[in-house]
């Protein structure tokens, strides 16, 4: 399947044009205003917090810890570059586990008494690498992302999943090596929600202002959202599946003075795999698939009956952050992070990466108009690289988001947003092309960056691996 390179497309009008032949409704401002009275600079109030633009880092994992959950010297580079950024919402900063069992990968951050000052020590090198940037940093509102990767499990070997799910998934379980020990219990999701507790604690002593309590791209407590099959408290109902997020703002508001957060998948699609010359095919067959949260059974559509009733479920939760995202990069990749070229395990997009964009916008600007007292972070810009600016300028000026969220952008080009802020020239071979090396690294057990584009990754030892495995891919 052949689609237009947004690259190519260097103008207002063929831009424009061109979405319009494809059918994607991405709305976007052909003038960029500069200075202070850019909307992107523009101040917003949270919980009695003044931020100060609308720009923000979304959790960028690299694959990149140490054994025991440590950041190296990779991972505080990554968090130097989020301050230089110039954004003034960190949302999570990365996913950080709650406990070892948890954890992604062998690399990922995990927080408890042994790791916590480290991971202290990325928010002040952050909160430097902006002050010397930016000057102030008492604008800013920053966060850690404490998760479990539930189905996604891989905290001994990056080769052998070990998961932990919500209930049998009729494709999924397929592909994550599932056993009769994998259902959690009750009682064991009542402990986790224990050490979600006990993790908050940790990030309020380190300093974070805020806890996002992850619930988006197919971990635990997303796949708990779409628990219609589960027996007990956790499962069935719309009130039981969302118990679990309940729970966990229960037990980190009885311990903490901290902020809470939610990144959710908001909608999300059956499980699709290679089809005829490797392009994406639903890889279901059974009829109505009920086990997409935000889906329409279809398996390849959405409806946000749902997805309004967890928002109005934060705002009576008193939540006021809610950063909107959708599927997952294990089984609908296409749609949570569109891209011409796939990584090494995934397939070629079935549609133009643009429908996934126009997508992932439509639905955050519903969510924000039904719910307009909560602060929006959108995601899913990065696709759109020249004419990001043009369409985050729009979205936050007609009140579409509030913030807009960069994650692949940051790390190629972290000071994209700041530059059209300060009117300074966009920096064309710094913008991310969307190539998926940062996602194909760490599928072969490397650390992720934009070996492309950065010119540290272009000469890390890891880029000949790199290329080895991607050369493989293709025999």
């Amino acid at each position: 399947m052949t689609y237009t390179k947004v690259a190519t497309l260097k103008t207002p009008e063929a831009f424009s044009a061109y979405c319009q032949s494809i059918g994607a409704k991405l709305p976007f401002d052909a003038d960029l205003i500069h200075g202070a009275r850019s909307p992107l600079a523009q101040p917003i109030n949270v919980h009695q917090r003044t931020i100060g633009n609308r720009i923000a880092v979304l959790p960028m994992e690299g694959w990149d810890g140490t054994n025991d959950g440590r950041p190296t010297d990779l991972t505080r580079r990554r968090w130097q570059r989020f301050g230089q950024s110039g954004a003034k919402l960190i949302w999570g900063g990365e996913a950080v586990a709650v406990r070892h069992d948890g954890r992604a990968n062998p690399q990922q951050l995990l927080i408890n008494t042994g790791t916590v000052g480290q991971i202290s020590q990325l928010r002040e090198l952050l909160l430097a690498a902006h002050a010397s940037e930016f000057g102030g940093t008492t604008d800013m509102l920053i966060g850690l992302q404490l998760t479990h990767s539930g189905r996604w499990c891989r905290p001994n070997d990056k080769a052998r999943l070990e998961p932990k799910i919500a209930y049998h998934h009729p494709v999924l379980d397929g592909r994550s090596n599932v056993d009769d020990t994998s259902v959690m219990s009750d009682s064991d999701i009542d402990r986790l929600v224990e050490d979600f507790g006990a993790a908050a604690v940790l990030a309020e002593s380190a300093a974070f202002d805020f806890v996002d309590l992850k619930h988006c791209h197919g971990y635990l407590g997303h796949e708990l959202l779409s628990a219609v099959d589960r027996p007990g408290k956790f499962g069935g109902s719309f009130e039981n599946r969302t118990r679990f997020l309940r729970n966990l703002i229960e037990v980190v508001r009885a311990r903490t003075r901290l902020q809470i957060g939610v990144r959710f998948s908001a909608i999300d699609f059956a499980p699709f795999k290679p089809g005829p010359d490797h392009v994406g095919t639903m890889d279901w067959e059974g009829g109505k698939y009920k086990y997409a949260f935000g889906g329409d059974e279809t398996g390849r559509g959405f409806d946000l009956s749902e997805p309004f009733k967890f928002m109005d479920l934060l705002q009576q939760q008193a939540i006021s952050l809610a950063c909107i995202t959708v599927g997952s990069p294990y089984y609908t990749p296409h749609i949570q992070r569109p891209a011409m070229v796939p990584p090494s395990d995934g397939y070629l997009p079935p549609e133009d990466p643009l429908h996934g964009v126009a997508r992932q916008l439509q639905v955050t600007e519903a969510l924000k108009r039904h719910n307009p007292e909560i602060t929006v972070v959108g995601t899913g810009y990065s696709y759109l690289q020249e004419w990001l600016p043009n369409v985050a300028q729009h979205a936050v000026r007609t009140g579409a988001v509030d913030f807009v969220g960069l994650g692949r952008m940051v790390l190629s080009y972290p000071q994209m947003l700041a530059d059209v802020i300060n009117g300074r020239p966009s920096q064309r071979k710094k913008i991310c092309r969307t190539f998926s090396d940062c996602t194909t690294a760490p599928r072969n057990g490397l650390v992720s960056g934009c070996y492309p584009l950065d010119d540290f990754y272009k000469t890390h030892p890891h880029k000949t691996a790199l290329e080895a495995a991607k050369t493989l891919k293709r025999i």
